[in-house]
């Protein structure tokens, strides 16, 4: 599976776990960090964990381990690291704060309208 598809994916899979603002930045080309970055805002706590636990479950499925996990499960975000891939969790205030999409402003945004279903 190449990293684009990975992130396409996990992208698909925030948005059945009804995760909002969900966003794929290819970053390849500014950072060897990862070459996609998957952005989603959570409504609780508990929806944090959920979408986690679903990126874990789709990845595993495809025989893709999260490298690394950071951040509470249960709390305000979540970061995992699929290597190429890195997921990025947040509740609406977290996302803010840490205003991923401004650091990484030079970004290719992806295309999602055929993967995220409307509203």
């Amino acid at each position: 599976m190449t990293p684009k598809e990975m992130a396409l994916v996990l992208a698909e899979a925030l948005d059945s776990k009804k995760g909002q603002d969900i966003k794929v930045l290819e970053t390849g080309a500014l950072t060897t960090l990862a070459d996609y970055f998957v952005i989603c805002t959570a409504t609780s706590t508990t929806q944090v964990k959920a979408l986690a636990d679903e990126c874990e479950k789709v990845m595993k499925e495809r025989g893709e381990a999260p490298h690394h996990i950071e951040g509470h499960r249960g709390g305000t975000w979540a970061l995992l690291d699929f290597s190429s891939v890195v997921v990025h969790l947040f509740m609406d205030e977290a996302r803010q704060f840490y205003d991923l999409e401004r650091l990484w402003k030079d970004a290719v945004d992806v295309d999602l309208s055929d993967i995220l279903k409307p509203n």
